[in-house]
């Protein structure tokens, strides 16, 4: 008689007991919605029982906070790594390397942060909306550095901004760390694509 495939799940050496909690409740987060997942799925999804998993958090909501901070911290320390002395067009693609890697590494945690965050509340939803404006703001003065040395030509910075991110941030909705093309074809890819858009040249030809 064959073994049916267990939906428990194992930590891989090295993983602390929190960082599995996390990754478990990042994957059924991002599979049925933060409201929709229960505590009790949770823990039987880690082999544990109810009272065993409040011995490692305190809420749900703590759970999504941390997955949601976690995410946040990756983005922002992959923009604030772009090189500010570099053009304009070399910063986008940094920028754009760097988000799709974080998305490429952590994309259960970046589709929660993407997602579920709205339903953080108090002063932990206000933390996240600061640092996804610091991270805007970030991406906001290379559109705008571009534009200044006529790289780009944008009519409205702030709309090119937000029209730029929504396109990068949608990709983890297709993409597959294990798929055909590697993060340096994907990012060659996004840059044109993005590039394009912001009307790369066509200001210097004015």
């Amino acid at each position: 008689m064959g073994t049916t495939p267990s939906n428990t799940s194992t930590a891989p050496s090295g993983t602390s007991r929190r960082d599995e909690i996390l990754r478990v409740a990042g994957e059924l987060f991002r599979r049925h919605g933060y409201h929709a997942t229960s505590m009790r799925e949770l823990a039987k999804r880690l082999n544990l029982r109810g009272a065993s998993l409040y011995a490692h958090i305190d809420s749900k909501e703590e759970l999504l906070r941390e997955i949601v901070d976690r995410a946040a911290d990756a983005f922002l320390a992959s923009a604030r790594g772009v090189p500010c002395d570099a053009s304009p067009v070399a910063r986008l693609e940094a920028f754009v390397r760097g988000h799709l890697r974080v998305i490429e590494g952590q994309i259960e945690t970046a589709a929660v942060f993407f997602h579920e965050w709205t339903h953080l509340s108090g002063p932990a939803r206000q933390h996240v909306v600061e640092r996804r404006d610091a991270y805007q703001a970030e991406l906001r003065a290379i559109v705008a550095a571009g534009v200044a040395s006529g790289d780009f030509d944008v009519e409205d910075v702030d709309v090119a901004t937000l029209l730029t991110l929504s396109t990068l941030n949608w990709s983890y909705q297709w993409l597959d760390p294990r798929g055909r093309l590697p993060l340096e074809e994907l990012t060659a890819f996004y840059t044109e694509y993005v590039l394009g858009a912001l009307g790369a040249g066509k200001g210097a030809q004015r």
